[in-house]
């Protein structure tokens, strides 16, 4: 059975991984037959969420690997440990922690920089030219780590598009029912929440986006 790393940014939609992007995903997987395995980097949040209130929890400090274990039912692993070569394909969900704890995207916008391990993952991903799927503003990851011309969609063109041109990426407008497939850097690219949109949408542009990753790995 061929096996997917489904790399997580924490447990939350502010802070973390989007929680039902992450579930859309794993449902997605394993009903095309995929093992997967959950890994997350064992950094602090960049922050916590009072997800109710929608404002920081002033004073509360949690880990990346903690928070993800919420989602991962308990079994994820250091992303430290892994290797791309383990694998035959990486996904990452988007949420918040994708461009805050992943990488710095959230604060720091085009001058960001990626987590030292998510970027070796990925380096390592595509110089193992395994498939990779990112879903809503997690392929900002994939832009900054590939650049060279590789394409990718956040959605809808807006202001955050110019920092993916900056590093040398280019972003097409995908609905939110569809997926960005670029065939060339084997990336499939899923734009989900990244619109203000219902949970039938976004489910209906992931399994287009599962179903476009698993005809890459073949």
């Amino acid at each position: 059975m061929k096996k997917i790393a489904v790399v997580l940014s924490g447990c939350g939609v502010f802070d973390g991984s989007e929680i039902h992007e992450s579930v859309l995903l794993l449902l997605n997987l394993k009903r095309a037959g995929f093992a997967v395995e959950f890994l997350a980097p064992d950094i602090e949040q960049a922050h916590v969420v009072d997800h109710l209130a929608g404002e920081p929890a002033e004073g509360q400090k949690r880990r990346v690997l903690v928070e993800a274990a919420r989602i991962a039912r308990g079994k994820v692993r250091d992303l430290a440990t892994a290797r791309a070569i383990e694998f035959d394909g990486i996904a990452f969900p988007g949420g918040f922690g994708a461009a805050k704890n992943l990488c710095t995207f959230a604060v720091d916008g085009a001058r960001m920089t990626v987590n030292s391990e998510v970027e070796r993952f990925v380096r390592e991903g595509v110089e193992s030219r395994k498939p990779m799927l990112f879903l809503c503003i997690s392929p900002v990851i994939a832009a900054k780590v590939i650049g060279d011309g590789v394409a990718v969609t956040l959605g809808a063109d807006s202001p955050l598009v110019g920092a993916v041109a900056s590093w040398g990426a280019r972003h097409v407008a995908t609905p939110v029912r569809e997926c960005l497939v670029d065939q060339a850097h084997r990336l499939v690219t899923v734009p989900a929440y990244m619109y203000d949109a219902e949970i039938t949408d976004v489910a209906a542009g992931i399994a287009q986006g599962v179903a476009a990753f698993q005809t890459l790995i073949g």
